[in-house]
C-alpha cells in the first residue's frame, strides 16, 4: 500500500459494507468528507470542517473507523479528527492535559437538565462543588466525601463530574483539580513504573485537592493499580481532600474490586442515576437543540423523546444529526427528517437480537469450544459446564422455559433443570464461574 490516501479509500469500502452501524447517506456525508491527514506511531489523523462535525464522527463512528483501519492495515489504530483550516494548531490528543480527553467548557450545572431520574445526584454533585457558597474555599464536608455516581452508560456522569470541575475552577482558579478516568490512572500508573517515575506519579495525585475518576469500575481486577488507588485514596481522604468517583454501576457489583476499596467508597454517599422520564427527554431535547441553534418544534421534540429513552448520549446525537443535516440540506427541520435520523439511531445503537445460536456461540467460544460441542453428547469436564452455563443463559437472558431449550439441545427437559440447579450451586461456590457468567450476560445484552 503506497499511501495512507490508498488506505482510507479502502476503510470507507470497509465501513460501506457495515450497513447494520452506518447507513449510506451518513456514509456519504460524514466518512467520506474527512480527508486522510498523517499517521503517526498507531494514530491515523483525519480531517473535517469543524467542532461540529468532529464531534458527531466522534461520537457516533470513531470505533468503526479504527476497525476498518486495523482490517486495511493489520494493527491496531487510534483514529483522531482535527480541524482542516488549521490542523496543526490543534492540540495532539496524545499529549492531553491532566484534565481527560477533553475540557468540556460547556458542561456545566446550568446545562445540566434535571429530572426525577437524577435530581439527587445533581443536588450531591452542586454540594461538592460548593455551587451555592460564595468564598471559593474547597469542599471540606466529608459527608459527601467519596461521592460515588453510577448508572448506565450516556446518562450525565460524566457531565456531573465535568460540571463539578467547572464550577471549582471557575470559584476558584488556583486549586489544583485532577479529572482522569480509571483506564487513564492504570495507564498513567504502567508508564511511571516502566520508567520509575513512581515518585512523581504519587506526588500528582497525592497532591490534589479535588480528585475526579469516571469509570472507576476499570481498576477492578488489577491488583497493582488498586494498591496505588488505595494509598492515593487514604492519603487524599485523610487531608480531607474531595474525591468524586462515577461507574456504571454500584460499588457492591463490580467484580474483582477489593473489599478495602468497596469500604472506602461507603465513607460517603452513593448516588445513582436512572434513566430519564418522558418530561425530562423532552426538556433534554430542546436544551440541546437551543445550543445548537436548531429550531425544533414540539412535534419532532416529542417525537425523539418518545423513540430514544434510555440514553441522553443517543439523544443529544440525534439533535446533532438533525442538525448537520439542515446545514448540509439547507433546510429547515421536518418531521420526515427527524423520522429519518430517529431510525437510524436506533439501528446503530439497537443490541444483537438474543438468539440461541447467539449464546451457543458466545459460550463456545470462552470455553474454547464449538457450538456442536455444546448440543453433542460429549461429557467432557468443560464442554459439559459450558453446556450447564449455556443453559443457564438461555433461561434468565432469553427467558426459555426448560422444556424449550431441551429441544433446542436436544435433550430430555428435566435434565436441563438439573443441569441448572447445578451450575447455580456451582456458581455460588466458584467467583470465577461467576464472573464468567456476568461478563456473558453483559455481553449478550448490550451489544
Amino acid at each position: 500500500m503506497n499511501s495512507l490516501n490508498e488506505a482510507f479509500d479502502l476503510v470507507v469500502k470497509y465501513c460501506e459494507n457495515d450497513t447494520d452501524r452506518i447507513s449510506s447517506i451518513a456514509l456519504d456525508k460524514w466518512i467520506k468528507s474527512l480527508e486522510p491527514y498523517k499517521l503517526e506511531g498507531n494514530t491515523v489523523f483525519l480531517l473535517t470542517e469543524n467542532n461540529f462535525t468532529k464531534n458527531l464522527i466522534t461520537a457516533q463512528y470513531k470505533e468503526l473507523l479504527e476497525e476498518g483501519f486495523e482490517n486495511v492495515l493489520g494493527f491496531s489504530v487510534k483514529v483522531e479528527l482535527l480541524i482542516r483550516s488549521n490542523p496543526d494548531s490543534e492540540e495532539n490528543p496524545m499529549l492531553k492535559n491532566d484534565n481527560g480527553p477533553e475540557q468540556f467548557d460547556n458542561l456545566t450545572f446550568e446545562n445540566f437538565v434535571k429530572g426525577k431520574s437524577n435530581e439527587l445526584a445533581y443536588a450531591f454533585s452542586t454540594a461538592v462543588a460548593g455551587k451555592n457558597e460564595s468564598n471559593g474555599q474547597v469542599n471540606t464536608n466529608q459527608t459527601f466525601n467519596p461521592l460515588f455516581i453510577y448508572g448506565d452508560s450516556g446518562l450525565g456522569k460524566t457531565h456531573l463530574m465535568k460540571a463539578i470541575e467547572n464550577e471549582v475552577r471557575r470559584k476558584n482558579p488556583d486549586i489544583k483539580i485532577i479529572y482522569t478516568t480509571g483506564e487513564n490512572f492504570l495507564n498513567e500508573l504502567i508508564e511511571a513504573i516502566k520508567n520509575n517515575e513512581t515518585n512523581e506519579f504519587h506526588n500528582k495525585y497525592r497532591g490534589a485537592d479535588f480528585l475526579l475518576i469516571d469509570d472507576i469500575q476499570f481498576i477492578a481486577g488489577k491488583e497493582t493499580v488498586q494498591q496505588e488507588f488505595f494509598h492515593t485514596f487514604n492519603d487524599l481522604y485523610n487531608a480531607r481532600k474531595q474525591i468524586v468517583l462515577t461507574a456504571d454501576i454500584a460499588p457492591s457489583k463490580i467484580n474483582l474490586l477489593e473489599d478495602r476499596i468497596r469500604s472506602r467508597f461507603a465513607l460517603g454517599v452513593q448516588v445513582d442515576i436512572q434513566p430519564p422520564d418522558f418530561e425530562t427527554r423532552m426538556a433534554i431535547v430542546k436544551r440541546k437543540a437551543e445550543l445548537v441553534g436548531l429550531q425544533l418544534g414540539d412535534n419532532i421534540a416529542r417525537l425523539i423523546a418518545e423513540k430514544i429513552k434510555t440514553n441522553i448520549r443517543l439523544l443529544e446525537g440525534t439533535v446533532n444529526n438533525i442538525k448537520g443535516l439542515t446545514d448540509f440540506t439547507k433546510e429547515p427541520p421536518s418531521m420526515a427528517m427527524a423520522q429519518k435520523v430517529v431510525k437510524e439511531i436506533i439501528i446503530q445503537n439497537h443490541p444483537q437480537e438474543i438468539t440461541v445460536d447467539r449464546v451457543l456461540n458466545e459460550v463456545a467460544a470462552v470455553f474454547k469450544i464449538t457450538p456442536e460441542d455444546i448440543r453433542s453428547t460429549n461429557r467432557s469436564k468443560n464442554i459439559s459446564r459450558a453446556r450447564k452455563v449455556a443453559i443457564y443463559l438461555l433461561k434468565e437472558v432469553k427467558g426459555m422455559t426448560y422444556l424449550d431449550i431441551g429441544n433446542e439441545l436436544n435433550k430430555n427437559h428435566s435434565t436441563m433443570t438439573i443441569h441448572y440447579q447445578s451450575i447455580t450451586e456451582e456458581t455460588a461456590r466458584n467467583k470465577d464461574l461467576k464472573h464468567i457468567i456476568e461478563d456473558l450476560e453483559k455481553n449478550l445484552k448490550n451489544n
